[in-house]
């Protein structure tokens, strides 16, 4: 069976780059299907009650400082906000780290704030110039962030940071790029707050606080989110779907939910459509494809798989596992240290201490003995999440093995893998771990939901191993040689291009790959195609 007409791009996979990626391409004229395996697209992006009635869950992700500061959203905010779409964020606390010995590093929307928390003078000084000279050159490190090297586009962005760092700069950046994120803060900080404070986001790049690239990563993750905030969608991350839902079916994207694609359809060399669910659908210009690399190479493109794209699939590594424990209250957190109390995310962690233990022990296959928790209060943005009175907690695990193999702490059993009962005893250490400094946790939690790396792969399998960041983010395999370096998203297949998580420039909300291959695709075939319309005159055509 074949659709009858096709059309002109197939979108395989509905998470944030294949919805951006089709909205782009549709509205520069094109016809578009958009496929995805779940009833509902929005991949790792959904929302609900699903721990109890009347408390609305962000089920995965929820954070949304790099959609919001990224290309897509220039282009595409304003139709997403007629469809619905709208943030809540904050102007004053922002995130926070607290230590097992109950210190606090805390951050301020105001970046002046912050610096005067830090006991040393001369750190003061050293965390503003951080945070300016991210602000100098954040156009130019967003272009190259988003650029393929080996483009002429990619040597222009090079070449236009370079120009603006000058040589000594440049080079600044290059060891940056090869540092760790603790080597980094030690070198540029007297004191330890910096490491405390922002050395945990590191997990949320998939890295480790010794990974190489820390050290590049670090600054722009502290001074995007003083110039970003954490902006939280209003009512829910369900209603970021809603409002792509609106859009995309104003544009007449056809979005096929509940299909699974079996195999990428490839004719002398170039692909023409796929097969889904014994469908075919025809592709007229492009496939574009929200995959991991292993289903690409693999099962996807079968013996059509270029031999060099498939060896390289073969070893292209997944990175440590995730997980997350929905929690709801009767009432509201209350930390010991006051200063938390509108705080909306705080890392449980020593910094790279205690974080880089518990990724070495997740890493070796073992549930960490100190993990670092992500405690996120959506609610405290949006108060409607939660009935008045009321609490919850979204906690974010991100050094936990796939299968385990031990426990670090010697106290669980691991022998049947993630089974409810090790995910409920995990999720019990991991509360107590925050209750240490919110003394009345306990009393006050109604239910929990767990979440397990087992639960992440069966909603997305481009979760390979549990990783939902796409696979390792060790600098062999990120940047610009992700997924391998034959090129971003470049296949060996004509017509055929690769986006997603395991696609330079890698995981997040900022959809850097679909906007980047949609809007390529789009700029060479407007030589041949009438200028693109509007929403509003695709919708009255």
């Amino acid at each position: 069976m074949s659709a009858p007409h096709g059309a002109d791009a197939v979108v395989v996979g509905a998470g944030v780059n294949g919805m951006v990626a089709a909205a782009v391409l549709a509205r520069a004229g094109w016809d578009v299907v958009l496929v995805d395996r779940n009833e509902r697209i929005g991949g790792f992006i959904a929302s609900g009650e699903a721990t109890t009635p009347g408390y609305v869950d962000d089920l995965y992700s929820s954070w949304h400082p790099l959609f919001v500061t990224s290309p897509a959203f220039a282009e595409l905010g304003p139709d997403l906000a007629r469809h619905g779409l709208a943030y809540r964020n904050t102007d004053g606390p922002l995130t926070a780290s607290i230590a097992d010995d109950g210190r606090v590093a805390l951050a301020h929307r105001d970046p002046e704030l912050t610096a005067r928390g830090l006991a040393d003078r001369a750190d003061r000084r050293a965390y503003l110039a951080m945070v300016e000279g991210f602000g100098r050159s954040a156009d130019r490190i967003g272009a190259l962030m988003g650029a393929d090297l080996r483009s002429p586009g990619g040597a222009l962005a090079a070449l236009g940071l370079g120009g603006r760092l000058g040589r000594r700069g440049s080079e600044a950046l290059a060891r940056d790029l090869l540092a760790s994120g603790r080597s980094w803060a030690a070198r540029t900080f007297r004191g330890g707050e910096v490491d405390h404070l922002w050395v945990p986001w590191l997990l949320h790049a998939g890295l480790s606080p010794d990974s190489a690239s820390g050290g590049f990563m670090l600054p722009v993750f502290a001074a995007s989110t003083h110039l970003a905030g954490l902006p939280v969608v209003e009512g829910g991350a369900g209603n970021f779907v809603a409002a792509f839902e609106g859009l995309l079916a104003e544009l007449g994207v056809q979005v096929r939910t509940g299909v699974s694609v079996d195999r990428v359809l490839v004719r002398a060399g170039r692909a023409v459509g796929v097969q889904a669910d014994g469908e075919r659908i025809p592709a007229r210009r492009a496939v574009l494809a929200s995959v991991s690399p292993q289903a690409l190479y693999g099962d996807l493109l079968g013996p059509a798989a270029p031999p060099a794209h498939r060896a390289a699939a073969a070893t292209y590594r997944p990175g440590r596992a995730a997980m997350h424990v929905h929690v709801t209250l009767d009432s509201p957190l209350a930390w010991t240290d006051e200063r938390l109390a509108d705080v909306p995310l705080v890392h449980v962690s020593d910094g790279s201490a205690s974080t880089g233990i518990a990724c070495a022990e997740a890493e070796a296959g073992l549930l960490p003995r100190r993990p670092t928790v992500v405690v996120g209060r959506q609610h405290v943005l949006d108060p409607s999440r939660v009935p008045a009175g009321a609490g919850a907690l979204w906690l974010q695990l991100q050094e936990v093995p796939f299968a385990p193999l031990g426990d670090a702490a010697g106290e669980l059993p691991t022998g049947g893998g993630w089974n409810p009962e090790l995910a409920r005893a995990y999720a019990d250490r991991v509360l107590r771990r925050v209750a240490a400094h919110a003394p009345g946790l306990l009393a006050s939690v109604r239910d929990v939901r767990v979440t397990t790396p087992l639960d992440l792969v069966g909603r997305n399998p481009n979760a390979v191993a549990g990783d939902p960041y796409g696979g390792s983010a060790e600098l062999d395999q990120n940047l610009w040689w992700r997924p391998f370096p034959d090129g971003a998203g470049r296949t060996g297949v004509d017509a055929l291009v690769h986006i997603g998580a395991a696609v330079h420039p890698g995981p997040g909300l900022g959809a850097g790959s679909g906007y980047r291959a949609a809007t390529r695709l789009a700029r060479r075939a407007r030589v041949s195609r009438p200028a693109p319309r509007t929403v509003k005159e695709r919708v009255h055509a």
